[in-house]
């Protein structure tokens, strides 16, 4: 049985991973409308991504005899007003999470919690991953944004990016 804290924690991640994959799926809308298919296609596997790592967190509550409490999703308060924006709202967005996952380790070292540290280790390195591959679109962007060629080839570039489910098990 976990501690109510680390329940508790646990759950405000879920949703907060859950907030995450509609972010998300919102700049990907931003994107596929502005014909952006590249920047859309990479943040579609974002998406798809974040609703994954919400997933993994509800297994392990469940697996642990714990109740789910999901909780009402608010629509991103983000105004799009270039295409670098939403990048920049994205690399901000992965701190707070990295901060929240971050929260919950410390909790649980702090409870003694092994079982939800070993399950968090993957978390920690996943958003260190998240991170460095937003900030290094960000600064791609910042290098090529401002021109329109450049700009094309590299959007041509993010259309690549495939989805991997996670290899994490429970």
């Amino acid at each position: 049985m976990l501690n109510k804290e680390i329940v508790s924690l646990l759950n405000k991640q879920v949703n907060l991973e859950w907030f995450s994959a509609y972010f998300y799926l919102d700049i990907y809308g931003y994107y596929a409308d502005a014909n952006l298919n590249g920047f859309s296609n990479w943040f579609q596997v974002q998406t798809q991504e974040e609703r994954d790592h919400a997933m993994l967190f509800m297994q392990y509550l469940l697996n642990n005899g714990e109740r789910v409490a999901l909780q009402d999703i608010k629509a991103p308060q983000v105004e799009f007003k270039d295409f670098r924006t939403p990048v920049e709202a994205a690399f901000e967005h992965e701190k707070v999470v990295t901060a929240s996952i971050n929260e919950i380790y410390a909790k649980a070292y702090e409870l003694k919690d092994f079982r939800t540290m070993q399950f968090l280790d993957w978390f920690i390195k996943e958003q260190g991953e998240e991170e460095k591959n937003t900030e290094d679109v960000l600064k791609r962007y910042d290098l090529f944004g401002d021109d329109s060629k450049s700009l094309y080839l590299f959007d041509a570039e993010l259309s690549t990016r495939t989805y991997v489910a996670p290899t994490l098990t429970i």
